[in-house]
């Protein structure tokens, strides 16, 4: 029996099994398939307080866990749980893989994974020129062009991001401005790599055996076709709340983020934190102040049963 469980290790998580180590409650946190969550895709983080020259969103992760690590954390790794059982405590994790877990209380912080497109050829050529992770694969693509979709800032930081490598990156918004912040739109739209690619959505991603060679856009206004020759393909428009687990456990919205009372769901001991239920900010510093706020509230839950 666990006292705390942290479902997620990314800032939110790992904000909370800081709170709840600190406190003796000896958290045990589920890391998932990607230790760290979407962090570990940002190049520099710029607005992480106490960081003024930047730093990389891996070593701050690696940094975060450290200090949890240092508390007395503990962690499940290459695991990830695949249904919960919330109707009754204590509350029951069925897990992908290992065996199933039982916990008092339940922090989770499963984050939100990159949306793509859902054309087939993203499919047909993932691995193999498509991505949604350009600091996991921007080096394999030194020198040769690139295409970018998206229009916010996630799109703008990762068109940004690639010019270290590219010959040049066309980023594809199918509107005549973009939908970021405005030094982030100003930075991309100014950079003497980047080509904007106004108007225009993504009609086919071409490639043969090596695979992607280009993509095929199509301009919204007039329906021209254009061919772009590229060796790789970035999407770079939103995320999906990663809540398949709690389907009929939890209240979701249309998209999928858990709604929450600040952190609290409708089940005692169970909280949401990060960006599972942060539809609007999703920043790494929100994320991180929910972990904590679910950590003393997972703590004062337990003190109280305990009394």
């Amino acid at each position: 029996m666990e006292n705390v469980v942290i479902i997620g290790a990314g800032a939110a998580g790992m904000t909370a099994a800081i709170y709840a180590a600190r406190a003796n409650l000896e958290p045990l946190v589920i890391e998932g398939m990607q230790p760290g969550g979407q962090l570990t895709t940002t190049t520099e983080v710029e607005n992480y307080p106490g960081f003024p020259d930047g730093i990389d969103g891996t070593e701050m992760m690696d940094k975060f866990k450290a200090q949890a690590t240092r508390f007395g954390t503990k962690y499940l790794e290459y695991d990830a749980v695949e249904k919960v059982d919330f109707s009754q405590r204590p509350y029951k994790l069925k897990m992908m893989v290992g065996e199933d877990i039982e916990a008092k209380t339940v922090i989770i912080a499963t984050g939100a994974t990159a949306k793509y497109l859902g054309i087939e050829s993203e499919q047909t050529f993932m691995g193999r020129g498509v991505s949604a992770c350009a600091t996991c694969d921007g080096a394999f693509y030194k020198d040769v062009p690139i295409v970018v979709v998206g229009g916010g800032d996630t799109a703008c930081e990762e068109a940004i991001f690639l010019t270290r490598f590219a010959s040049k990156v066309y980023l594809v918004h199918r509107r005549d401005e973009l939908r970021a912040s405005k030094i982030m739109a100003e930075r991309a739209t100014t950079h003497e790599k980047i080509e904007m690619v106004w108007d225009s959505t993504i009609d086919e991603i071409l490639g043969d055996n090596t695979g992607v060679t280009g993509v095929r856009v199509k301009n919204v206004k007039t329906d021209d076709l254009r061919e772009i020759e590229c060796a790789g393909y970035f999407s770079a428009i939103g995320h999906k709340p990663n809540t398949d687990a709690f389907v009929g456990q939890l209240e979701m919205d249309e998209v999928g983020y858990l709604i929450a009372d600040g952190v609290k769901t409708k089940y005692e001991g169970v909280y949401a934190a990060g960006d599972v239920s942060d539809a609007i900010y999703r920043q790494a510093v929100t994320a991180a102040g929910t972990g904590c706020a679910a950590a003393l509230e997972a703590e004062r839950y337990l003190e109280a049963q305990e009394g």
